[in-house]
């Protein structure tokens, strides 16, 4: 059993611009233990804040836990998200989110490694990907 004390992991704010559009922190809950390859965080975006497409070798679950977000997979319309919600992108799935136009949005993000990464980050996801134009 290992306790991880809250407020004794260090949030990473900013996050990289190669990976993110606008501003973004990071809150790590869980590093991958030895013998594991599951990890989680909590993510905090400000109002039109994203991530570039990006996929998952073994999918990815989010659950909501703040405000109002929207997210999209290749191909599909855009998706509003809201506290409570929970997503789930299969493996492979590209895709995006991020927090609404006008309002924050805050979730957990659960997700599996292979080969020592849990995400592929991909292009950004443009202005007018973001807008549903």
């Amino acid at each position: 059993m290992k306790i991880i004390r809250s407020g004794t992991q260090a949030s990473i704010s900013p996050m990289p611009a190669e990976w993110f559009t606008g501003t973004v922190r990071y809150d790590p809950m869980l590093a991958v233990p030895e013998g594991s390859d599951l990890g989680f965080g909590h993510v905090t975006f400000e109002p039109k804040a994203r991530t570039h497409w990006h996929t998952h070798p073994k999918g990815q679950a989010l659950i909501v836990t703040f405000g109002c977000g929207r997210v999209a997979r290749e191909g599909g319309k855009i998706e509003e998200i809201r506290q409570g919600d929970i997503v789930w992108f299969p493996a492979g799935e590209k895709h995006w989110h991020g927090a609404a136009p006008d309002c924050a949005m805050s979730h957990y993000c659960i997700q599996q490694e292979e080969n020592g990464s849990p995400v592929k980050w991909l292009e950004p996801v443009s202005d007018a990907q973001y807008n549903g134009e």
